[in-house]
This record gives C-alpha cells, sequence and structure tokens, in this order.
C-alpha cells in the first residue's frame, strides 16, 4: 500500500491486492467531506471497477477517530446556500449514485462518528462493519437541510420508516448498539480489530466466482430498488453469464479435484 501522505481535504484510492481502499483523508476536520472530495469520488469509484485485478472496494477515513464527521459545513455559507445548493447537491448524488450502482462488493469500514453526509455513503455500500465507539447521526434538521428524496431510500433499505423517521426527525447520534439493532450496521467489532476484520471480509468476497457475486448484487439491488416491476430480462442475463463462464467450469473441476478454485472472472 502508498505510504505517501497527501494533503488533508482529500479523497484517494489504494490498492491492497484484490482489494481498493478508497479513503476520506480530512483529519483536521474529523474527514469531513469537501467538494473536491465529492466530486472525486465518482471517478475514483469508476477507476477501480475498471480495474481487473480490484474484487473488493472498501470505503474509510483516514486515522481511527472519524470514518467522516459528514460533508464540510465550513462550505454551506457559500456552496450550499441559494443557487449554488442545487449544485452541491448534485455532487453529492453523482458520489452517492457511483458507489450504490458500482458493479463490485463494497464494504464501509466505520470507525468513530460516521454522521450526516458520511453515513449517507456508508448506506450505499452493500456491507457495514463498525467499532465498538462509533456514532451515527443525520443531523440535517439540526441545520435546516431539507434532505433529498433519492438519499432517504438507502437508509429505508436498511432500517425500518419508523427509524428513519426518527434519525430524521430528531437528528440524534446512535451508538453501535443501536446502529446493529437498528439494521445501519452488519456487525460491531473492537476497534484494534476492526481493520483486519474489514480486510479479512474483503478477501473471503475476492476469492470467490466475481459474476456470481456480480450476479447476486444485481438482483438484490433491482429487487430493492424496482420491487413492482424489476429488470428480470436483465436478472436472467447476469445469472446465465455465471453458467457460460470459464469460472463455473473452474467450479466444477476444483470440487471434483478437492482444491481452492483459482476465480479470473471471466
Amino acid at each position: 500500500m502508498d505510504d505517501t501522505q497527501p494533503a488533508p481535504g482529500t479523497l484517494r484510492l489504494e490498492r491492497a491486492g484484490a482489494i481498493a481502499y478508497l479513503i476520506a483523508d480530512n483529519l483536521p476536520r474529523m474527514n469531513a467531506l469537501n467538494s473536491a472530495m465529492w466530486k472525486a469520488l465518482p471517478d475514483l469509484v469508476a477507476q477501480a471497477e475498471r480495474d481487473q485485478d480490484v474484487r473488493v472496494i472498501v470505503l474509510r477515513g483516514a486515522g481511527e477517530r472519524a470514518f467522516s464527521a459528514g460533508a464540510d459545513i465550513s462550505e454551506f455559507e457559500t456552496a450550499r446556500s441559494g443557487d449554488a445548493a442545487a449544485r452541491y447537491d448534485a455532487l453529492n448524488d453523482g458520489a452517492f449514485l457511483a458507489l450504490s450502482h458500482c458493479g463490485k462488493p463494497t464494504i464501509s469500514m466505520i470507525h468513530g462518528f460516521c454522521l450526516g453526509g458520511g453515513l449517507a455513503l456508508t448506506l450505499c455500500t452493500d456491507i457495514r462493519l463498525a467499532d465498538e465507539q462509533s456514532q451515527f447521526a443525520i443531523p440535517a434538521a439540526k441545520l435546516g437541510i431539507g434532505y433529498n428524496a433519492r438519499w432517504v431510500r438507502p437508509l429505508l433499505a436498511a432500517v425500518p420508516p419508523s427509524r428513519a423517521k426518527e434519525m430524521l426527525f430528531t437528528g440524534r447520534r446512535f451508538k453501535a448498539p443501536q446502529a446493529l439493532q437498528m439494521g445501519l450496521i452488519n456487525e460491531i467489532v473492537p476497534a484494534a480489530e476492526l481493520a483486519d476484520r474489514t480486510r479479512a471480509l474483503a478477501e473471503e468476497i475476492a476469492a470467490n466466482a466475481p459474476l456470481t457475486i456480480r450476479a447476486a448484487k444485481l438482483t438484490i439491488d433491482e429487487l430493492t430498488r424496482n420491487p413492482e416491476n424489476p429488470d428480470r430480462g436483465a436478472l436472467d442475463a447476469a445469472v446465465q453469464d455465471c453458467f457460460d463462464s470459464e469460472d463455473y467450469a473452474e467450479g466444477r473441476r476444483a470440487f471434483l479435484e478437492k482444491r481452492k478454485p483459482q476465480f479470473q472472472g471471466r
């Protein structure tokens, strides 16, 4: 992994084997996301998607104090008021869409504070692991911000409507055990073990057949987003791609030969 330390207020991509780490680095502001970071995210996700050696994308914050304190409030006076507000929302939406429509599996590794736009980003990932000190909130009501309906959908995919209302109505912070019970996160991990646990999970996923995982992710996301009218043709085609693949032949051979399969994603 590259040890070069960039200037604060940046988003960067680091490769470690089959895992790409997308890192929000703004330590002085608890990894708050500024406009440049929101703008950079879609291109970095696309870069990881194009890299055939990347099997899993992990989203995390620099350091261990915070995943992200949310959008950088210091920009709000100029970037999120008047006519500029729509442009800022478009940056947010582009980042959320890039993550939620990424074809590769995504994991959020959550240390400490996970607030506002930071929480919204994690809700666009497939799996969320958090340390025992983590806290979660959407404080829009405390700032007078209108919360875009497109960003509520991922929240509703994770928690029941009554919980979503409680979060948005109160702006309250929820600790890790509450977040687990609500469905915001998949697992609580001791802080000292979070990086290792996240890496182990990513490697477990990366060892499996990429086309199978892609088909499963596409199916779950499509059935969640469009339960009344899913694109069954696309879902059937994704499944057929698995049966037509070299990986399926490799999986059968490995099973018969009692060895671990070596999947290539084709």
